[in-house]
């Protein structure tokens, strides 16, 4: 289980980055949550992570 403040932090950046994702593409927004899930704790470091992610995202998911 991951605390509070954690789990707001890796929410934040899955929305900031995925904003123009739609709530509907659920195979896209779970890699990019998966690589934040990866990433390092700053804020700027998620957001970075789920940048690259979402560039590097089969097709298929967009």
């Amino acid at each position: 289980m991951f605390d509070p403040a954690t789990t707001a932090l890796w929410r934040a950046a899955l929305d900031e980055v995925c904003e123009d994702v739609s709530r509907f593409e659920s195979g896209t927004r779970a890699h990019v949550a998966s690589r934040i899930l990866e990433g390092d704790t700053s804020p700027d470091g998620l957001k970075r992570m789920g940048r690259e992610a979402l560039h590097d995202a089969p097709t298929m998911w967009r």
